[in-house]
């Protein structure tokens, strides 16, 4: 069974649990990163409170809203983050498949709200699909456009589950015997950024006839949708993103010279532009948002 994260003791006060992190059973870890759950229903928010941060990421996603809904923020400039007074833009369908982001993205949602967002593993989505990550890159499409039937019958099974717990376990049963069926021969069980993207470039190499780096790079594009540099650059942001909880829960603060260092970041800079890319803010501000901020709870829930 899927396992839910215990939320953590040292949750900032002032704001509402940050919602339910659930880890996929044994069996699928090389398939699913996991599943975050949030619900709103029952607390009293500002609009401020509203928004809702994400970083990019180089998972595919699938997303169910059980009450309420939200909206796409899009930014004023391609510099900045959305605020209260930018556009907004109805999500494509009612259960909503989005491919790797490489920029980070905001949602507003207006009413209180429950939702589910399950993370795949890119490459294995390709397998149980047949979609190629590629096509994704950057997008939200309405699920029911694009999924298998029986995929689609699975999200409409999911939907009408009475709580989080029997979601789960609904998906989770229907992912089983088809990642048993597809799944690639050696798998990896640890699902850090960089020892995936480590084991992809491995499997590029052994799968098939032409082993040029060009070869190997169009053949891990395909599969994830980014490049293996972006990747690499993914796995440095998520250990540096660690080493700040640890130093934080450790120090009671972060010196980012040596996050940086510890990430393998070549400077304090190459972090701060590293990490401004992939969330929208510098370290310090980013920071700043996970501990006194409602709309950082994507960023909380992975640091419980």
């Amino acid at each position: 069974m899927a396992t839910l994260v215990p939320p953590s003791p040292r949750h900032p006060p002032g704001l509402i649990p940050s919602g339910q992190l659930w880890l996929p059973r044994a069996s699928l870890s090389a398939c699913l990163r996991g599943a975050m759950v949030r619900s709103t229903v029952g607390y009293s928010l500002g609009d401020e409170q509203r928004i809702n941060r994400f970083p990019a990421t180089p998972l595919c996603s699938l997303s169910w809203w059980f009450q309420g809904g939200s909206e796409a923020m899009v930014a004023d400039r391609p510099d900045t983050m959305p605020g209260l007074q930018s556009q907004r833009e109805a999500y494509p369908g009612r259960w909503v498949l989005a491919g790797p982001h490489t920029r980070p993205s905001s949602s507003y949602c207006a009413a209180p709200t429950h939702a589910m967002m399950v993370m795949f593993m890119p490459d294995a989505l390709h397998l149980l699909t047949g979609l190629e990550p590629e096509t994704l890159t950057d997008r939200l499409v309405d699920a029911q456009t694009v999924l298998p039937p029986d995929w689609i019958a699975m999200c409409n099974a999911v939907q009408h589950q009475t709580d989080d717990a029997a979601r789960i376990e609904c998906l989770e049963a229907f992912l089983e015997p088809l990642w048993q069926a597809c799944r690639p021969t050696q798998v990896l069980q640890a699902q850090r950024y960089s020892d995936w993207a480590l084991h992809l470039a491995q499997r590029a190499a052994m799968s098939a006839p032409g082993r040029s780096l060009r070869q190997l790079e169009r053949r891990i594009k395909r599969w994830a949708g980014l490049p293996m540099r972006e990747l690499r650059g993914f796995g440095k942001a998520e250990q540096a993103f660690f080493d700040t909880i640890a130093a934080d829960a450790a120090q009671g603060h972060v010196k980012w010279a040596d996050v940086a260092a510890g990430a393998g970041f070549s400077d304090q800079s190459h972090l701060c532009r590293v990490t401004r890319r992939i969330t929208g803010y510098a370290p310090q501000a980013l920071y700043e948002g996970i501990v006194g901020e409602e709309a950082f709870w994507p960023y909380r829930i992975w640091a419980q």
